[in-house]
């Protein structure tokens, strides 16, 4: 697994992927639809079973969210940087999903980020894997980890996701979504109905599909990275608790 493969593969393990809003939340919509959780999930790179991540939805006062995720590598997975701990502070309101802060910890220098989101001011700053952040802030652009919420939010509204700016380092990339079908998977957790999504970001060889489930609140049951024809890694659910 090469250092940038890596990278990219490690922010889908932490956040499960680049998840998108299409657009602000309607009118009237509530934090309240959302639901904690705590799911937990195992990643294979090339047939390879490489780290289990736990990811945890919590919910505050209001309308405010703690999305968290813990890695543990297995095997393989000690030979690659990670960044095991990852913390997104959020808010859901009729505007949309705003990230507050984001945090990842334990991967060193070249792998922690701490970004905080002024939209009062219009910024982001902070430091993300080494470089200094300074950013105008825009609706609708999400960090590592509040990019899943925001997709979950969108869908439970009814609308398909459509493209997303991420920030990364001192810039933003774009990913467009499109939905490809649906999918009767199996899981430890039986057999799910799921919607498939596929996303790309322009000009890339890679198409990641993340395996939606409706009767989950669109929680992933899979997701798969490809490179042309190539699996280059995929993820599944383990296990699933509603708080």
């Amino acid at each position: 697994m090469r250092a940038r493969a890596a990278r990219r593969a490690n922010i889908v393990l932490s956040s499960l992927g680049a998840f998108a809003v299409a657009g602000s939340l309607a009118c009237g919509a509530s934090a309240g639809e959302l639901e904690a959780f705590q799911a937990s999930y195992s990643w294979s790179w090339k047939g390879a079973t490489v780290a289990v991540s736990t990811l945890r939805l919590e919910h505050g006062d209001g309308d405010a969210w703690i999305y968290s995720s813990s890695s543990e590598p297995r095997g393989l997975g000690h030979l690659y940087p990670m960044r095991p701990k990852l913390r997104s502070s959020l808010r859901v309101t009729d505007q949309g999903v705003q990230p507050l802060s984001f945090k990842a910890e334990g991967g060193g220098d070249s792998h922690n980020a701490d970004v905080a989101f002024d939209w009062s001011a219009g910024r982001a700053t902070g430091v993300y894997e080494g470089s200094v952040v300074d950013l105008p802030l825009k609706p609708g652009i999400q960090d590592d980890l509040s990019v899943q919420i925001a997709m979950m939010v969108d869908l439970l509204h009814g609308r398909t996701p459509e493209h997303v700016s991420m920030i990364d380092k001192n810039q933003t990339r774009d990913y467009r979504y499109q939905r490809e079908g649906a999918e009767t998977v199996s899981t430890p957790l039986g057999q799910i109905d799921t919607i498939i999504y596929t996303s790309q970001h322009p000009g890339s060889p890679r198409v990641t599909r993340f395996w939606c489930a409706p009767s989950r609140g669109y929680l992933p049951m899979r997701v798969e990275q490809k490179r042309l024809d190539s699996v280059e890694w995929t993820m599944e659910i383990e296990s699933l608790k509603r708080d």
